[in-house]
C-alpha cells in the first residue's frame, strides 16, 4: 500500500511565502509524474503543478507562474511546491498526487494525499 503525506501548510498574510511538502511511502517500485492540485470551498479541485519523473519538466496553472515553484527530490520521494508571494484567492486545501506503479503491480495507479490546508489573510 502507498501513502502519500502533506505538511507544511498553515496561516499565512497575503505576500508572503509557504513551502509544502509531499513524502510518498509503502510498496513503491517508481514514481512518474508527481503534481500538486487545490480545492477552495464550493470550488472543484484545480491543477496548481506538476513534475515529470526526472524534475526536469514543470507545468503550472496560469494563476500561479512566477509564484510557484515545483521541485521534487527522488532519493526521497518527495515532492515540494515552494509558494511565494501568496494572495488570499490561493487560500485552499492543497493535494499532492504521484503517478506511480506499486511493487508486484503492473499497471500505472494514482495515489492522493489527504491534503494540507493554506490560508493566505489579507
Amino acid at each position: 500500500q502507498v501513502q502519500l503525506v502533506e505538511s507544511g501548510g498553515g496561516l499565512v498574510q497575503a505576500g508572503g511565502s509557504l513551502r509544502l511538502s509531499c513524502s510518498a511511502s509503502g510498496s513503491i517500485d517508481s514514481i512518474n509524474t508527481m503534481g500538486w492540485y487545490r480545492q477552495a470551498p464550493g470550488k472543484q479541485r484545480e491543477l496548481v503543478a506538476t513534475i515529470t519523473s526526472g524534475g526536469d519538466y514543470a507545468n503550472y496553472a496560469e494563476f500561479v507562474k512566477g509564484r510557484f515553484t515545483i521541485s521534487r527530490d527522488n532519493a526521497k520521494n518527495t515532492v515540494y511546491l515552494q509558494m511565494n508571494s501568496l494572495k488570499p484567492e490561493d487560500t485552499a486545501v492543497y493535494y499532492c498526487n504521484a503517478h506511480l506503479i506499486s511493487i508486484g503491480s503492473w499497471g500505472l495507479e494514482i495515489s492522493w494525499g489527504q491534503g494540507t490546508q493554506v490560508t493566505v489573510s489579507s
